[in-house]
């Protein structure tokens, strides 16, 4: 994390802020990033589907359970790839860091 999120989380938890509170606004970012990701990368996809059926085996270029289940996927990695350490950054003793700044 870079100096300035440790500042801005020290200041936000200095200023009263609960765990759960820093949690989701992290989770809710992470989740907001993946969202569009997922989304522009689906466009792309039924965009580019015929050029690319030829490279699939066994599954038709229109399988929707394959599009939700690779966005599904994609979305509970992102999930946990920011609830993790949120919960851990939610934990910093405020002094500590700001003091890292």
């Amino acid at each position: 994390m870079t100096v300035l999120g440790h500042a801005a989380i020290g200041i936000r938890i200095a200023l009263g802020a609960q765990n759960k509170t820093l949690t989701s606004m992290f989770v809710r970012h992470g989740l907001t990033l993946t969202g569009i990701g997922v989304a522009s990368g689906l466009i792309v996809a039924i965009i580019v589907m015929r050029l690319m059926s030829s490279l699939l085996f066994k599954v038709s270029p229109m399988d929707p359970v394959a599009y939700a289940a690779a966005s599904l996927g994609l979305v509970a990695t992102a999930f946990l790839a920011s609830y993790l350490p949120s919960r851990r950054a939610s934990a910093v003793d405020p002094v500590e860091a700001l003091r890292a700044e």
